[in-house]
């Protein structure tokens, strides 16, 4: 116990010492919300992939689909490696950086207002952020507070209460840049981490080949499979159709997340951008690849302690259940490591949710006249606030983790994935596009929600991203076009000539 307090003590004063640190940096509202849109390619990294992996993955992705998909949920890192992070960067990284700052936007809804031309748009962007941002918010927590329990035996609502508060102390003082300097940090411990935790639990039985032959005599459920033996260590596992709807919400997902998209805007130049793809892409392999991959194992540790009093597995029980046999040492790396993976997530919702309501909802439509002061003030309270609000829903979660995460995920990137990614590249595109594709993303999500048209959330969110991207360009193909000279002013950003050195280019 002593060695975990110890671990945990180090841990929470670096966090608040990288806060003070950063004060500096939080002076002006570029500073507080983009780091002064100056941040270099490890940190921007380090946070895309921090933010990306909280304890919802850890602790609730990789014991559920661990579960029902065996060692193939593997798939779901690789796709978050691949999708979720290289192509992401390659697709988006440039052309966010350069419109974003070319329009002077500093959120994803200040980008739908500048670049349609349209203050509904970003407020009906502001609005969604808002409302659902929280749900996922509140997952991080519950994730968390199980392995606390496991570990020490803490009640569930002291280990919320303290992440929020530690969390708050250090976004408020230092904005995104103590939010970056800190997410490298964590993203250290995420790497070392989960390479000591998956040795240690394969070693336990019995090492990879055997624990794989153990896994290979599991047979799988009779409707998928017709009960043959070895589903859990096929290529594909037993249910490869709905795999893939979770590969491709976690991975497509983060396309259309203003707390990921955000990261893009932070960049500082064009080795950021080219060594950022190359470490968010690694970061993924390792960190996400590696919880699946230990998730996949999940039936080894088959339990009494896994199960609620109607006999269903409560899958967010089952990755702590895993660890619950190691030793203090590593029990203590693994709190720490889903800590991190935890507070850095928290603090880009939590940040992204209050510059987005004070920049683009408070500010000229609440407020006038609203000097920098101020909006950092007011981002400092909303803060406050919204952790306050996702502690609340966190003491009492209407749902299991992957069920809130897929929700949000859903309706966020379901709304924002194909308006964002196709305003930075198609001139084409209407406001009536974007509205339908607001409305199609949330619609899909949230109907979903009460009549259960599709059965798993992952699956909804799925749906309504794919929604979005069929309906915005039909519905932008019929409907009047923006004015012409704006839009071709807009995408003037990308034709600026710029002095490049040599070992850069080949071009004449």
């Amino acid at each position: 116990m002593a060695i975990k307090i110890i671990l945990l003590v180090i841990f929470f004063a670096v966090m608040a010492g990288v806060g003070i640190y950063s004060r500096r940096h939080a002076t002006s509202v570029d500073g507080f919300v983009l780091g002064g849109r100056s941040v270099g390619p490890w940190l921007t990294a380090f946070a895309y992939g921090t933010s990306y992996f909280s304890a919802v993955v850890f602790v609730g992705y990789a014991g559920q689909f661990g579960w029902k998909y065996g060692i193939a949920s593997t798939w779901i890192g690789i796709g978050n490696a691949v999708i979720g992070s290289l192509l992401a960067w390659v697709v988006l990284g440039r052309r966010t950086k350069v419109m974003t700052q070319h329009l002077g936007s500093k959120t994803m809804p200040d980008f739908f207002g500048q670049r349609y031309d349209s203050k509904t748009l970003k407020i009906a962007a502001s609005v969604i952020v808002f409302v659902f941002l929280i749900p996922y918010t509140a997952s991080v927590y519950n994730g968390l507070s199980r392995l606390f329990e496991m570990a020490f035996h803490i009640p569930y609502s002291w280990c919320v209460i303290a992440m929020a508060a530690f969390t708050a102390v250090y976004v408020i003082l230092g904005g995104y840049m103590a939010t970056a300097i800190n997410d490298f940090i964590q993203g250290i411990i995420m790497l070392a981490g989960i390479v000591a935790v998956i040795a240690a639990v394969l070693s336990g039985r019995g090492g990879f080949m055997n624990a794989v032959s153990e896994m290979a005599q599991i047979p799988s459920d009779v409707a998928l499979t017709q009960g043959q033996p070895g589903a859990f260590t096929s290529f594909f596992g037993p249910d490869p159709l709905n795999l893939l709807g979770v590969v491709i919400l976690t991975s497509l997902g983060t396309w259309g997340l203003p707390q990921m998209i955000g990261k893009f805007y932070a960049i500082k130049d064009e080795k950021s951008i080219n060594t950022g793809t190359v470490i968010s892409t690694l970061f993924a392999v390792v960190v996400s690849g590696g919880c699946y991959f230990l998730g996949g194992f999940s039936r080894l540790f088959d339990s009494p302690a896994i199960y609620d009093t109607e006999g269903k597995v409560v899958y967010d029980s089952i990755i702590p259940h895993m660890l619950s046999a190691l030793p203090d040492i590593l029990v203590g790396i693994v709190v720490v490591l889903v800590l991190s993976a935890s507070m850095s997530t928290l603090s880009s919702l939590v940040l992204t949710s209050s510059s987005t309501m004070t920049l683009d909802l408070i500010k000229e439509n609440v407020v006038k006249n609203m000097s920098e002061k101020k909006q950092i003030v007011t981002m400092q309270f909303l803060i406050v606030f919204f952790l306050a609000v996702s502690v609340v829903i966190a003491l009492d979660p209407p749902a299991f983790i992957a069920q809130l995460m897929g929700i949000s995920w859903g309706a966020l990137a379901g709304a924002f994935l194909a308006p964002f990614m196709y305003g930075l590249y198609w001139k084409g595109v209407t406001r009536a596009g974007v509205w339908a594709g607001f409305i199609a993303g949330v619609g899909i999500t949230t109907a979903n929600m009460f009549l259960g048209f599709i059965e798993s959330p992952i699956n909804a969110g799925a749906a309504a991203m794919a929604a979005g991207l069929v309906v915005v360009p039909v519905v932008s193909l019929i409907t009047p076009k923006q004015d012409k000279e704006k839009v071709e002013e807009i995408f003037s950003c990308y034709d600026e000539k710029v002095m490049i050195s040599r070992k850069r280019s080949l071009q004449e």
